[in-house]
């Protein structure tokens, strides 16, 4: 019957698979942070230890293996010291920067298509839309060799514009604001028209701030898309300078593999890369999950 509650007992099972999922992705990352401040006989323990006994910041920063230091063939080097040539601060700022344009760039972008496919509708726009929507079932990776070959024809093998410009089309960032701006009243567009505002300064002051909890709920997969992105700078991508964050975790993780004493400071390195998205998700999951409902209720 309508109104009637739930047992407790059902709704606790109902939830169960949710709770099951949730403590499968928090394992993982768990395992990875403690390993990061545990010792090395600590990591390859057997059976393992699900906290720390020890804990130490030897795999960020070794004072044992500095210059100066007695030599210790137990000893490791930690992950600042492993990339001290060309700085683990230059690849944080390069991924940093990188996500940060692409994100912001990317928003501005699907948010200025969608308005006009809602608000300014052209002859043509409908069938435009449909294609967007057909290239969302083209994997990526079909996309690779023909954008490869663009960057390369540009001369941006090697540069920022290789890894920006390319993440700045997502289609489904155009579905997404296109759903939340249909619930926009034609009125208010309307009488911001009549008033005398062009149709830049109505999507900049009028749209775009109606948008904040769908601009919230983008952001965050797009950002998570851009932090981690591998294989695509991997491609246009040869020398140190421009190098991010997860192409200078596999060159340790290449390095470090068959070597137990690298554990730690690849479990170190891990959770570094990790933290600034975590804390990103911890900050903004309200409007991640208002921009979700918001655009799920809307069109």
């Amino acid at each position: 019957m309508v109104g009637e509650r739930q047992h407790p007992m059902l709704s606790t099972l109902l939830r169960l698979p949710f709770y099951l999922l949730a403590v499968s992705v928090m394992i993982p990352y768990y395992w990875m942070a403690t390993n990061a401040f545990k010792t090395v006989p600590e990591i390859v323990r057997n059976p393992p230890t699900w906290w720390v006994h020890t804990f130490t910041l030897h795999n960020f920063y070794n004072p044992l293996t500095a210059p100066g230091a007695a030599k210790s063939s137990g000893e490791f080097q930690g992950v600042f010291q492993i990339f001290a040539n060309t700085g683990f601060a230059q690849f944080y700022l390069n991924s940093v920067v990188i996500t940060l344009l692409t994100v912001v760039g990317s928003l501005l972008l699907a948010s200025l298509v969608a308005y006009v496919l809602v608000k300014r509708p052209f002859p043509g726009s409908r069938l435009l839309f449909y294609l967007l929507l057909g290239s969302m079932m083209i994997p990526w990776e079909v996309t690779i060799i023909p954008n490869f070959l663009t960057v390369r024809d540009l001369g941006w093998i090697n540069s920022y514009q290789a890894l920006i410009l390319p993440g700045l089309a997502k289609a489904f960032a155009v579905f997404f604001f296109r759903q939340a701006i249909l619930g926009i009243p034609d009125d208010l567009v309307d009488a911001a028209r009549i008033d005398g505002a062009g149709e830049l300064r109505i999507w900049w002051s009028i749209v775009l701030p109606m948008l904040r909890p769908a601009l919230a709920a983008i952001a965050i997969p797009v950002m998570l898309g851009e932090w981690n992105n591998y294989l695509w700078p991997l491609l246009v991508i040869n020398d140190d300078a421009h190098q991010t964050l997860p192409l200078a975790l596999g060159k340790l993780a290449g390095n470090l593999t068959y070597d137990p004493r690298g554990a730690g400071p690849m479990m170190a390195a891990s959770f570094l890369v990790s933290l600034p998205m975590v804390v990103v998700f911890l900050f903004f999951q309200r409007q991640f999950v208002q921009g979700l409902a918001s655009g799920a209720t809307k069109g």
